[in-house]
Protein backbone atom coordinates (compact mmCIF):
# COMPACT_ATOMS: atom_id res chain seq x y z
CA UNK A 1 0.00 0.00 0.00
CA UNK A 2 2.80 2.36 0.83
CA UNK A 3 4.91 3.70 -1.98
CA UNK A 4 8.45 3.85 -0.66
CA UNK A 5 9.86 5.19 -3.91
CA UNK A 6 7.94 8.36 -3.20
CA UNK A 7 10.29 9.01 -0.28
CA UNK A 8 13.05 9.84 -2.73
CA UNK A 9 10.79 12.40 -4.37
CA UNK A 10 10.01 13.84 -0.93
CA UNK A 11 13.71 13.92 -0.05
CA UNK A 12 14.48 15.90 -3.22
CA UNK A 13 11.78 18.39 -2.35
CA UNK A 14 12.99 18.75 1.24
CA UNK A 15 16.62 19.18 0.16
CA UNK A 16 15.70 21.90 -2.30
CA UNK A 17 13.63 23.71 0.28
CA UNK A 18 16.42 23.57 2.87
CA UNK A 19 18.92 24.95 0.34
CA UNK A 20 16.58 27.77 -0.54
CA UNK A 21 16.04 28.59 3.12
CA UNK A 22 19.77 28.77 3.75
CA UNK A 23 20.30 31.03 0.76
CA UNK A 24 17.73 33.59 1.80
CA UNK A 25 15.75 34.45 4.91
CA UNK A 26 13.21 36.59 3.06
CA UNK A 27 10.15 35.02 1.47
CA UNK A 28 8.04 36.86 -0.99
CA UNK A 29 4.32 36.37 -1.36
CA UNK A 30 4.50 35.39 -5.04
CA UNK A 31 6.36 32.03 -4.63
CA UNK A 32 4.03 31.02 -1.79
CA UNK A 33 1.00 31.74 -3.94
CA UNK A 34 2.51 29.67 -6.76
CA UNK A 35 3.25 26.75 -4.44
CA UNK A 36 -0.26 26.82 -2.96
CA UNK A 37 -1.84 26.90 -6.42
CA UNK A 38 0.38 24.05 -7.61
CA UNK A 39 -0.39 21.99 -4.52
CA UNK A 40 -4.13 22.45 -4.97
CA UNK A 41 -3.87 21.43 -8.62
CA UNK A 42 -1.81 18.38 -7.67
CA UNK A 43 -4.21 17.25 -4.92
CA UNK A 44 -7.19 17.83 -7.22
CA UNK A 45 -5.52 15.56 -9.77
CA UNK A 46 -5.06 12.89 -7.10
CA UNK A 47 -8.72 13.07 -6.06
CA UNK A 48 -9.90 13.07 -9.68
CA UNK A 49 -7.95 9.88 -10.39
CA UNK A 50 -9.32 8.29 -7.26
CA UNK A 51 -12.92 9.33 -7.96
CA UNK A 52 -12.64 8.10 -11.54
CA UNK A 53 -11.26 4.77 -10.33
CA UNK A 54 -14.10 4.37 -7.83
CA UNK A 55 -16.68 5.25 -10.48
CA UNK A 56 -15.24 2.65 -12.86
CA UNK A 57 -15.12 0.05 -10.09
CA UNK A 58 -18.71 0.73 -9.05
CA UNK A 59 -20.07 0.64 -12.60
CA UNK A 60 -18.35 -2.65 -13.44
CA UNK A 61 -19.37 -4.19 -10.11
CA UNK A 62 -23.02 -3.30 -10.59
CA UNK A 63 -23.38 -4.35 -14.21
CA UNK A 64 -21.36 -7.55 -13.72
CA UNK A 65 -23.67 -8.61 -10.90
CA UNK A 66 -26.87 -7.46 -12.63
CA UNK A 67 -26.04 -9.28 -15.87
CA UNK A 68 -25.23 -12.57 -14.11
CA UNK A 69 -21.60 -12.40 -15.21
CA UNK A 70 -20.41 -12.57 -11.59
CA UNK A 71 -22.30 -15.79 -10.92
CA UNK A 72 -20.75 -17.38 -14.00
CA UNK A 73 -17.34 -16.08 -12.97
CA UNK A 74 -17.59 -17.64 -9.53
CA UNK A 75 -18.77 -21.00 -10.86
CA UNK A 76 -16.11 -21.06 -13.56
CA UNK A 77 -13.32 -21.06 -11.02
CA UNK A 78 -11.78 -17.91 -12.56
CA UNK A 79 -12.40 -15.93 -9.38
CA UNK A 80 -8.89 -16.62 -8.14
CA UNK A 81 -7.52 -14.79 -11.18
CA UNK A 82 -9.73 -11.80 -10.39
CA UNK A 83 -8.53 -11.87 -6.78
CA UNK A 84 -4.81 -12.15 -7.55
CA UNK A 85 -4.56 -9.92 -10.64
CA UNK A 86 -5.19 -6.63 -8.74
CA UNK A 87 -2.48 -7.55 -6.24
CA UNK A 88 -0.06 -8.14 -9.11
CA UNK A 89 -0.91 -4.73 -10.59
CA UNK A 90 -0.34 -2.97 -7.26
CA UNK A 91 3.09 -4.60 -6.95
CA UNK A 92 3.84 -3.74 -10.58
CA UNK A 93 3.01 -0.08 -10.00
CA UNK A 94 4.76 0.16 -6.64
CA UNK A 95 8.07 -1.25 -7.84
CA UNK A 96 8.03 -0.14 -11.47
CA UNK A 97 6.43 3.30 -11.47
CA UNK A 98 9.72 5.16 -11.94
CA UNK A 99 10.74 3.22 -15.03
CA UNK A 100 7.39 3.01 -16.83
CA UNK A 101 5.85 5.76 -18.91
CA UNK A 102 3.04 7.93 -17.59
CA UNK A 103 0.65 6.34 -20.07
CA UNK A 104 1.55 2.85 -18.87
CA UNK A 105 1.04 3.91 -15.25
CA UNK A 106 -2.39 5.34 -16.10
CA UNK A 107 -3.36 2.17 -17.97
CA UNK A 108 -2.28 0.02 -15.01
CA UNK A 109 -4.35 2.15 -12.63
CA UNK A 110 -7.50 1.89 -14.74
CA UNK A 111 -6.96 -1.85 -15.23
CA UNK A 112 -6.67 -2.24 -11.48
CA UNK A 113 -9.91 -0.30 -10.89
CA UNK A 114 -11.71 -2.42 -13.48
CA UNK A 115 -10.54 -5.73 -12.00
CA UNK A 116 -11.53 -4.54 -8.54
CA UNK A 117 -14.99 -3.94 -9.96
CA UNK A 118 -15.24 -7.61 -10.90
CA UNK A 119 -13.98 -8.63 -7.47
CA UNK A 120 -16.40 -6.34 -5.61
CA UNK A 121 -19.32 -7.44 -7.77
CA UNK A 122 -19.57 -10.47 -5.48
CA UNK A 123 -20.82 -8.13 -2.75
CA UNK A 124 -24.06 -7.70 -4.70
CA UNK A 125 -24.63 -11.44 -4.35
CA UNK A 126 -24.31 -11.27 -0.57
CA UNK A 127 -25.72 -7.90 0.51
CA UNK A 128 -28.85 -5.98 -0.43
CA UNK A 129 -28.54 -3.05 -2.81
CA UNK A 130 -29.96 -0.69 -0.18
CA UNK A 131 -27.37 -1.61 2.43
CA UNK A 132 -24.54 -1.31 -0.11
CA UNK A 133 -25.71 2.19 -1.06
CA UNK A 134 -26.12 3.21 2.58
CA UNK A 135 -22.65 1.94 3.47
CA UNK A 136 -21.15 3.72 0.48
CA UNK A 137 -22.46 7.10 1.65
CA UNK A 138 -21.26 6.48 5.22
CA UNK A 139 -17.85 5.53 3.84
CA UNK A 140 -17.73 8.62 1.63
CA UNK A 141 -18.59 10.93 4.53
CA UNK A 142 -15.98 9.32 6.79
CA UNK A 143 -13.34 9.40 4.07
CA UNK A 144 -13.94 13.05 3.23
CA UNK A 145 -13.74 14.09 6.88
CA UNK A 146 -10.50 12.20 7.54
CA UNK A 147 -8.87 13.20 4.26
CA UNK A 148 -9.69 16.85 4.97
CA UNK A 149 -8.16 16.47 8.42
CA UNK A 150 -5.01 14.92 6.97
CA UNK A 151 -4.72 17.74 4.45
CA UNK A 152 -5.25 20.63 6.87
CA UNK A 153 -3.73 19.44 10.15
CA UNK A 154 -0.39 20.85 11.27
CA UNK A 155 0.26 17.79 13.43
CA UNK A 156 2.83 15.27 12.23
CA UNK A 157 1.00 11.97 11.73
CA UNK A 158 4.17 9.90 11.27
CA UNK A 159 3.84 8.12 14.61
CA UNK A 160 0.18 7.45 13.93
CA UNK A 161 1.15 5.91 10.59
CA UNK A 162 3.59 3.50 12.26
CA UNK A 163 0.90 2.39 14.71
CA UNK A 164 -1.68 1.98 11.94
CA UNK A 165 0.73 -0.05 9.83
CA UNK A 166 1.21 -2.46 12.74
CA UNK A 167 -2.57 -2.68 13.03
CA UNK A 168 -2.82 -3.43 9.31
CA UNK A 169 -0.35 -6.31 9.67
CA UNK A 170 -2.43 -7.63 12.54
CA UNK A 171 -5.60 -7.47 10.44
CA UNK A 172 -3.94 -9.39 7.61
CA UNK A 173 -2.73 -12.12 9.98
CA UNK A 174 -6.13 -12.34 11.68
CA UNK A 175 -7.86 -12.53 8.29
CA UNK A 176 -5.66 -15.46 7.26
CA UNK A 177 -6.49 -17.21 10.54
CA UNK A 178 -10.16 -16.45 9.91
CA UNK A 179 -10.03 -18.46 6.69
CA UNK A 180 -9.57 -21.58 8.79
CA UNK A 181 -11.87 -20.61 11.65
CA UNK A 182 -15.59 -20.00 11.23
CA UNK A 183 -15.72 -17.50 14.08
CA UNK A 184 -18.27 -14.66 13.88
CA UNK A 185 -16.61 -13.03 16.91
CA UNK A 186 -13.25 -12.96 15.13
CA UNK A 187 -14.77 -11.53 11.96
CA UNK A 188 -16.53 -8.85 14.00
CA UNK A 189 -13.28 -7.92 15.75
CA UNK A 190 -11.45 -7.76 12.40
CA UNK A 191 -14.13 -5.47 10.99
CA UNK A 192 -14.00 -3.10 13.97
CA UNK A 193 -10.20 -2.98 13.83
CA UNK A 194 -10.33 -2.48 10.07
CA UNK A 195 -12.63 0.52 10.36
CA UNK A 196 -10.28 2.13 12.88
CA UNK A 197 -7.13 1.38 10.88
CA UNK A 198 -8.38 2.48 7.47
CA UNK A 199 -10.03 5.60 8.88
CA UNK A 200 -6.68 6.60 10.35
CA UNK A 201 -4.77 5.61 7.22
CA UNK A 202 -6.95 7.95 5.17
CA UNK A 203 -5.67 10.94 7.16
CA UNK A 204 -2.08 9.67 7.23
CA UNK A 205 -1.93 8.88 3.51
CA UNK A 206 -3.43 12.26 2.64
CA UNK A 207 -0.73 14.02 4.61
CA UNK A 208 2.02 11.93 3.01
CA UNK A 209 0.63 12.55 -0.47
CA UNK A 210 0.55 16.28 0.25
CA UNK A 211 4.17 16.19 1.47
CA UNK A 212 5.29 14.41 -1.71
CA UNK A 213 4.39 17.47 -3.75
CA UNK A 214 7.29 19.54 -5.03
CA UNK A 215 6.78 22.56 -7.23
CA UNK A 216 9.88 21.67 -9.26
CA UNK A 217 8.50 18.37 -10.55
CA UNK A 218 7.99 17.92 -14.26
CA UNK A 219 4.64 16.91 -15.67
CA UNK A 220 5.55 13.22 -15.93
CA UNK A 221 6.85 12.93 -12.36
CA UNK A 222 3.89 14.90 -11.00
CA UNK A 223 1.52 12.66 -12.96
CA UNK A 224 3.09 9.50 -11.55
CA UNK A 225 2.90 10.89 -8.03
CA UNK A 226 -0.78 11.68 -8.55
CA UNK A 227 -1.47 8.13 -9.73
CA UNK A 228 0.27 6.54 -6.76
CA UNK A 229 -1.44 8.93 -4.38
CA UNK A 230 -4.81 8.12 -5.92
CA UNK A 231 -4.09 4.40 -5.62
CA UNK A 232 -3.33 4.69 -1.92
CA UNK A 233 -6.48 6.69 -1.20
CA UNK A 234 -8.49 4.32 -3.39
CA UNK A 235 -7.29 1.38 -1.31
CA UNK A 236 -8.16 3.19 1.92
CA UNK A 237 -11.67 3.93 0.65
CA UNK A 238 -12.39 0.43 -0.65
CA UNK A 239 -11.08 -1.33 2.44
CA UNK A 240 -13.00 1.02 4.73
CA UNK A 241 -16.13 0.35 2.67
CA UNK A 242 -15.72 -3.43 2.96
CA UNK A 243 -15.14 -3.29 6.72
CA UNK A 244 -18.17 -1.05 7.25
CA UNK A 245 -20.30 -3.25 5.01
CA UNK A 246 -19.46 -6.27 7.16
CA UNK A 247 -20.75 -4.33 10.17
CA UNK A 248 -23.70 -2.47 8.63
CA UNK A 249 -24.72 -4.54 5.63
CA UNK A 250 -27.95 -6.52 5.43
CA UNK A 251 -27.44 -9.86 3.76
CA UNK A 252 -29.76 -11.12 1.03
CA UNK A 253 -32.15 -13.94 1.84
Amino acid sequence: MAYDSGNRWSDNRSTAQRSAAQGSTVRTAMPEVGIDAGLREYMLRVYNYMAGGLALTGAIAYFAAASGFTVGLVHSGMMWLVVLAPLAIVLFLSFGIQTMSLGAAQAAFWAYAGLMGLFLSTLFLVYTHASIAQTFFVTAATFLAMSLYGYTTRSDLTRLGSFLFMGLIGIIIASVVGLFMNSPALQFAISIAGVIVFTGLTAWDTQRIKEMYWEGDGSVVAGKKAIMGALRLYLDFVNLFIMLLRLMGSQRN
